[in-house]
């Protein structure tokens, strides 16, 4: 049983596929046992150049593909996490990177502890690439270094990119809700026995993701989830917070990163 499992979705995504083919490329080298990781690639039956740019690296990573018509995002993530046989889960989608070379070989190492989820910091960056600046900067979610799902009541603590999660505690996502990271990251922390933050920023995240795209409903969605989890009036209470907090992070910043 390999130690973790990579999920890469993937439609339509030649614009953007290879950087996270390539991180991955050259995150593996430091690997030196590379059986404890398994990369799958899960696409939408995509019409472009996405299954050709993955043939190329196919052999090298070992990867395995999986190319079908789907509903959308969540899905397509659903179907990764039953193909995964890996202990551990890390979705890192079309666009995202590793962070560095060395994130793989301090990964597996810190995995040595059997955390039943591991998550640190993400650093965004632009479409060519170009850093925006660490998540906890750049947005109004600080990182706590004590992370529990209780954290979750002013929005989603940790990049989904960020956070790696037992596969043994991880539930299927729900694919009507555009927020459903959101309430996977906090079913996953509720079940949670030990949670262990990284002193190492994992990846790269490519903004202008979908729900960003779909602003508006994603935030509606979001409420939903946090209705469900935390209540009504402490989720009235808690948007209002957030409202706040978004307005002054954005005068005094010029710019919300909202991801």
């Amino acid at each position: 049983m390999p130690l973790l499992t990579i999920i890469t979705i993937t439609y339509n995504a030649e614009k953007f596929l290879e950087r996270t083919l390539l991180s991955v490329q050259q995150a593996l080298k430091g690997v030196p046992d590379r059986t404890q990781v398994e990369y799958w690639l899960i696409d939408g039956a995509s019409r472009d150049a996405t299954l050709a740019i993955a043939r190329q690296y196919q052999q090298e990573l070992s990867l395995r593909v999986q190319s079908e018509p789907d509903q959308g995002l969540y899905d397509a993530m659903n179907k990764g996490l039953q193909l995964a046989t890996g202990q551990y889960l890390w979705f890192l989608n079309a666009g995202d990177e590793v962070h560095d070379k060395e994130v793989l070989h301090k990964l597996l190492t810190a995995m040595e502890s059997n955390a039943d989820v591991y998550y640190s910091d993400a650093l965004f960056v632009h479409e060519d690439g170009s850093p925006v600046g660490l998540r906890s900067e750049v947005t109004p979610h600080t990182l706590p270094t004590h992370l529990s799902w209780q954290d979750m009541a002013l929005g989603m603590k940790v990049s989904h990119q960020a956070f790696i999660v037992k596969k043994e505690i991880a539930p299927l996502y729900d694919i009507t809700n555009l927020s459903a990271d959101v309430e996977w990251e906090i079913v996953c922390l509720k079940k949670a026995k030990a949670i262990q933050h990284l002193p190492f920023v994992l990846c790269k995240y490519l903004t202008g993701g979908l729900s960003v795209q779909r602003h508006r409903q994603s935030l509606i969605d979001r409420f939903k989830v946090l209705r469900r989890h935390f209540g009504l009036l402490p989720t009235l209470w808690n948007h209002a917070r957030i409202t706040w907090r978004g307005f002054w992070f954005s005068r005094r910043r010029r710019k919300y990163w909202s991801p």
